[in-house]
């Protein structure tokens, strides 16, 4: 089954070889920028290569989506929302490719990604529900005016998605962008651009016009600082690494582009003594060590109370000794390759820092001996928070466990970072849960639950994690300009001036 799995990836990815061209104006143009190599994780070889972005080329996508906007910002709202369910109904009938082009390309596991695809069409489905409504404001009358609210799309859009789920969170981006009326450029991650760009195809399959959805390859240095300084781009939605957020907002300062970011974190999870220990167990090992713990919500850091930090640890070192490595196509696999060497080498650094900053590297800490970029999940003990581990984003199959002492530890000890995206607690006390919630700096808490998103509600951060919301109508508020329009009721009172 892991080989018919394989072989459609690899079908779905050789018409797009040798080399991965850009989507302009609905069409693929080859492009004839400096080529990148894009590796296989599994396996570590080269899979195919991209093209970084021409200036010339990312014009042509800018001029293509801000010619096509006039018309897509006019086009009905029912209409949009027809044109996004057919989107939708494409991902679901592609969806064992779309997952497979995933485990091939970012190298995650079936077992998570086999549902990736699914919940990419359910969030076109959310956002094209709401498409007919996106304009919709408020009536805010007063004695003498009627006020009344309403939004209209604020233009061409640069969507910069990530290489760990790149499908599921170009969906995530880009569903509610062309719900609100704009038009879209996106830069997929270079390491993992092929199963994002099934998504544009998708699109235009489905029968977006020309030019409402462009596609361009390339490095953030070169194609997405060209895309984020474009004057005829007025907003940046970005996923990725905190300091290239803060690049980013420096290159679209000057032309005082809106931006959303869904930025780093170091999030906590908070076990206390009254907890559900074996559901805290679960949910601990699942959040971190789920897609290869490249995941922007992981739990990588456990805080523990110290009357059960042992107990705890043990349990937790065993299920870490317990996780099957290997073959992303295997649906028994619980931890695939990480996505590149440079990142492998990253996160293997962490090993010789936690030894030198006196934790203990409890289970793992060394890159699984073979080919691929398999790293050993990895569990480090004996820590304090003023650790490197404990402060910095790894990105990988790695926990750092804390002990705490009490409710007012723990959320010193939980906000003391420079992120604040998700956090995680447990306990079975609901004023407990309450007070510990309203006082920690994260954006999304999630009480005695794993990470369970509800489409709806915001999902964002605080600090170093991010700026703005997704979700619901929270992702409107971004894409779309709010204008308020007064109008008088009668021949209300005026000052006369020069009379």
């Amino acid at each position: 089954m892991g080989s018919s799995r394989l072989n459609t990836a690899l079908v779905a990815i050789a018409h797009m070889q040798p080399t991965l061209g850009h989507f302009i104006d609905g069409k693929v143009v080859a492009g004839g920028g400096a080529p990148s190599e894009v590796f296989r994780p599994d396996t570590g070889e080269t899979l195919g290569a991209i093209n970084d972005a021409t200036a010339d080329e990312v014009n042509a996508a800018v001029a293509a989506a801000k010619r096509a906007f006039p018309a897509w910002a006019a086009t009905s709202g029912e209409r949009r929302k027809e044109m996004l369910h057919k989107v939708a109904d494409i991902i679901e009938a592609r969806a064992e490719e779309i997952a497979a082009v995933e485990c091939l390309d970012a190298g995650q596991c079936w077992r998570f990604m086999a549902k990736a695809a699914v919940r990419g069409a359910e969030n076109f489905r959310f956002f094209a529900d709401l498409a007919p409504s996106a304009a919709d404001g408020v009536s805010l009358p007063t004695a003498d005016h009627l006020n009344y609210t309403t939004r209209m799309a604020v233009g061409p859009v640069a969507v910069i998605t990530p290489w760990n789920t790149p499908f599921m969170l170009s969906t995530w981006k880009i569903a509610p962008a062309l719900a609100a009326g704009c038009t879209v450029v996106q830069k997929p991650a270079e390491w993992s651009p092929y199963s994002a760009r099934l998504l544009v195809e998708i699109a235009h399959e489905a029968g977006l016009p020309a030019g409402v959805f462009n596609s361009v390859n390339g490095l953030g240095e070169t194609t997405g600082k060209r895309l984020t300084e474009h004057p005829d781009i007025k907003a940046i939605a970005f996923v990725g690494e905190s300091k290239t957020g803060s690049a980013i907002m420096r290159q679209g300062s000057e032309t005082l582009k809106r931006v959303h970011f869904e930025l780093g974190g170091k999030n906590p999870v908070i076990v206390f003594d009254d907890a559900d220990l074996e559901r805290a167990l679960d949910a601990v090992v699942f959040m971190i060590f789920s897609l290869n713990g490249q995941r922007c919500t992981s739990s990588s850091r456990v805080l523990i109370q110290s009357s059960i930090y042992d107990r705890f640890v043990e349990g937790i070192a065993v299920r870490v000794r317990n996780l099957k490595v290997g073959d992303p196509f295997d649906p028994a696999t619980e931890v695939g390759p990480l996505i590149h060497p440079r990142h492998l080498a990253k996160v293997e650094s962490y090993a010789d820092i936690a030894r030198a900053d006196g934790a203990t590297v409890a289970v793992g800490g060394a890159r699984v001996p073979g080919p691929g970029y398999f790293y050993q999940p990895t569990l480090y003990t004996a820590a304090d928070q003023h650790m490197r581990i404990a402060q910095e984003e790894i990105f990988g199959p790695v926990l750092t466990a804390i002990p705490f002492e009490d409710e007012a530890d723990a959320i010193a000890k939980a906000n003391d970072a420079a992120y604040g995206l998700a956090a995680y607690l447990w306990t079975s006390e609901i004023g407990r849960a309450l007070r510990v919630s309203n006082a920690l700096e994260a954006g999304m808490i999630w009480v005695n639950s794993e990470n369970v998103r509800h489409l709806p509600a915001p999902f964002g951060g605080m600090k170093a994690s991010g700026i703005g919301r997704d979700g619901g109508d929270w992702s409107f508020d971004f894409y779309m300009e709010t204008k308020n329009v007064a109008l008088a009721m009668g021949n209300h009172k005026m000052q006369r001036l020069g009379v």
